[in-house]
């Protein structure tokens, strides 16, 4: 059995505030497999984007990250700024959500993306920006030669999108981690991109993380999910699991949240209230002032994440089947 291309372990992401330590991510593990889709699913707040950030060495000033994030042998969260830049963009990729703020609005298409060849591969110019052009057309771009030559203003959002993708991919990445990267594009453009996706690692042999609070965007496209609360992971299994036997009172109330084609109701069943304040988190499960399965224990004590069949993952005192809005 081959070892996994990434291995978390122990994870913790802090930010240092005036008054006190905020806890964004407490002690998470999990490993991404080489050619799988991670689905990170969760609410803002929730400290998905948080941990992704930690590992490409990408946080706040004020922010410190504890734990091993090994990627083979090598633990990213140990090296030096200058030891992670070789790993950035080579072995690991990030996609934002917004491509305005990850493009440079006063240079060419062709320009920024050479430079990662150039960078990261030692190629010259020309040869990288004929590289470049190569994978324009293998993300959709139409007339790639003519749009390398764009600024980035001059691009719809669907596009800007697409050009991201393929400044991620021209070193052919053991990892892609893709940050809500279909949120501000409309329904029919966040299709093409989550098709695209889908078939670009499938050629690249990359492993894909897409972190996204829409569910929509998981079913069909990773091989398994994370769902986080609280700074924390809640459940863990694979797709199919959790979409069709969910075992936490979150995972459930984020699948009837979800508008569905297959379903006539009129108005969705969104969870009650609101994520919590990381910095004022309840005590016992972070989840219980929200959770319809909710008893003493769990306003007393937090739950551990414990194994479960197949693999699966939860962390939920509730034992037994549920039904949304009540016990079974």
């Amino acid at each position: 059995m081959m070892a996994p291309v990434l291995t978390v372990k122990d994870l913790s992401v802090r930010f240092a505030l005036h008054e006190s330590v905020v806890t964004a991510v407490n002690n998470l593990n999990f490993t991404l497999e080489a050619g799988e889709t991670l689905a990170v699913v969760g609410e803002s707040g929730s400290g998905k984007s948080q941990a992704f950030l930690a590992l490409m060495g990408l946080l706040a000033k004020n922010g410190s990250v504890s734990g091993q994030a090994l990627l083979g042998d090598v633990d990213l969260l140990a090296l030096s700024k200058t030891e992670l830049n070789q790993y950035r963009g080579r072995d690991v990729a990030m996609i934002f959500q917004d491509p305005m703020t990850s493009l440079n609005p006063a240079l060419r298409l062709k320009q920024q993306l050479a430079e990662v060849l150039v960078l990261h591969k030692g190629q010259d110019q020309k040869q990288a920006e004929t590289s470049a052009i190569e994978m324009l057309e293998r993300v959709g771009i139409p007339e790639p030669a003519k749009r390398a030559n764009a600024y980035p203003h001059q691009l719809s959002g669907g596009m800007r999108q697409r050009v991201m993708i393929a400044m991620a991919l021209l070193c052919q990445p053991k990892i892609l981690i893709a940050d809500e990267p279909t949120t501000a594009l409309d329904v029919t453009v966040q299709a093409q991109m989550l098709d695209l996706f889908k078939t670009l690692t499938e050629d690249f042999g990359t492993s894909l993380v897409l972190i996204t609070h829409d569910l929509g965007v998981v079913a069909g496209v990773a091989d398994r999910m994370m769902v986080m609360y609280g700074g924390r992971p809640v459940e863990k299994g694979t797709v199919d699991d959790l979409f069709y036997d969910p075992r936490h009172p979150y995972t459930l109330g984020l699948l009837h949240s979800t508008p569905h084609i297959a379903k006539r109701a009129e108005r969705l069943d969104p969870i009650q209230g609101m994520p919590p304040s990381l910095e004022n988190l309840p005590k016992g499960c972070a989840f219980h002032p929200r959770c319809a399965f909710a008893f003493d224990r769990c306003l007393a004590e937090r739950p551990a994440l414990t194994q479960l069949e197949n693999g699966r993952e939860k962390a939920c005192f509730h034992e037994g089947p549920m039904r949304y809005g009540k016990v079974a």
